[in-house]
């Protein structure tokens, strides 16, 4: 069996030390030639002196000097700094897990799509704020992209049969997040803590609070319409509070093809690394006598009005996607520092949305500078309603 290159973009985050467990689990078959890390130079440092590879770069180029030390006399390669995380990025591997989260991981995506090879999405940023222009280097370079977010990776396994021009419509399940039984009144008091504690998974602080608001899932039916050809209507969400089923593709002779799998992130990674093969996890396996009862609801938009954004943003095109994200980030993050309440989040992405509008974006330096707006504008947003608050 021949042995797979990997390089791990965003290797200290959530989805990149799992993506390392798995690896760690077959280390015949897969060797790593890059890891890439944000800010955490021990992190970073004990996972290069477990799985030597060529290269070793951290963003953050202030915790370069910690990580320097720490691998000293090892011969591992180490850098650090933007131009780094781009060129480490460009190694050609038979897979790179892409997975640097935000605007930051656009680049780092696009130079790994460029050298044709396999590309595990789970940055959401890259197709909902560049939609366009990754599908065209995806397209140009011949690379194969394959979906890690649980959701996308179900609709992938479930249009393996190859009957994509009879797809009626997908749906994507969302849990419905700490709030799915709250009222207005519940949502516009709650804190930070609160809306942190996820039902069902285990996450980054900034992802749960885009699975509370459905931020997440609406930033899910943009990148799904990207990754499989669709329109907003034919993309469905069902709130599944079991997270048991994580997608369904509807077919025109009327025959539903699910994914189902315990709610753990090992199962699409590893879905993605070995395809079109599969590999063990060590996932608990599903008990469906266990689960005893699996429920469905319609999203309530009164309630959740980050659905009917993303829908909006996907539907004017162009900028609006980026604007929509970018927009989302600011707000979550004041949110987190209590300047903002809870409801205010999906107060500003709307605000945002329709100061900016949908301007055309040809290039990565447009997208980064309506990025770069779309911040400014919801920053100010922010300030607005802090003072407010304060007075």
């Amino acid at each position: 069996m021949a042995v797979k290159t990997i390089s791990i973009l965003g290797s200290t985050g959530s989805v990149g030390t799992q993506t390392l467990d798995i690896l760690a689990a077959d280390p015949a078959r897969f060797r790593v030639r890059a890891l890439v890390g944000g800010r955490n130079a021990a992190l970073l440092a004990a996972q290069a002196l477990a799985f030597r590879p060529d290269i070793v770069v951290i963003d953050d180029e202030a915790a370069y000097p910690a990580l320097r030390e720490a691998l000293q006399g090892t011969g591992i390669e180490s850098a650090a700094g933007r131009r780094a995380v781009i060129d480490a990025a460009s190694i050609a591997v038979d897979w790179t897990m892409a997975a640097i989260t935000g605007t930051a991981g656009l680049e780092p995506t696009l130079a790994a799509i460029r050298q044709g090879r396999a590309v595990a999405l789970a940055n959401k940023e890259a197709l909902v704020s560049a939609g366009d222009l990754m599908l065209d280097a995806v397209a140009r370079a011949g690379a194969t992209l394959l979906p890690v977010d649980s959701e996308h990776n179900a609709i992938f396994q479930a249009l393996a049969d190859g009957n994509r021009a009879r797809v009626e419509k997908i749906i994507l399940t969302a849990s419905g997040g700490p709030f799915r039984l709250a009222s207005l009144d519940e949502m516009r008091a709650a804190t930070p803590e609160i809306a942190l504690k996820h039902p069902v998974w285990s996450m980054g602080a900034k992802i749960s609070i885009d699975s509370a608001t459905m931020f997440n899932k609406g930033l899910e039916v943009i990148e799904a319409a990207r990754l499989f050809g669709l329109r907003s209507a034919e993309i469905e969400v069902l709130i599944h509070p079991q997270s048991i089923i994580h997608g369904m593709v509807c077919y025109s002779d009327g025959s539903v093809i699910a994914q189902l799998g315990s709610p753990d992130m090992r199962i699409p990674i590893a879905h993605t690394l070995a395809w079109p093969e599969r590999i063990e996890t060590g996932a608990k396996r599903l008990d469906l006598a266990a689960a005893a009862r699996l429920e469905f609801a319609p999203p309530d938009d009164a309630r959740f009005p980050a659905l009917p954004l993303a829908r909006a943003a996907l539907e004017a095109g162009a900028g609006a996607p980026a604007i929509l994200n970018a927009a989302n980030e600011v707000a979550v993050a004041a949110f987190l520092e209590r300047r903002i309440g809870f409801l205010d989040i999906a107060g500003i992405v709307a605000a945002t949305l329709d100061r900016l509008g949908a301007p055309p974006v040809d290039d990565l330096p447009a997208v980064f500078e309506l990025d770069r707006q779309a911040r400014q504008e919801a920053g100010q947003k922010v300030q607005a309603i802090s003072t407010s608050r304060a007075a």
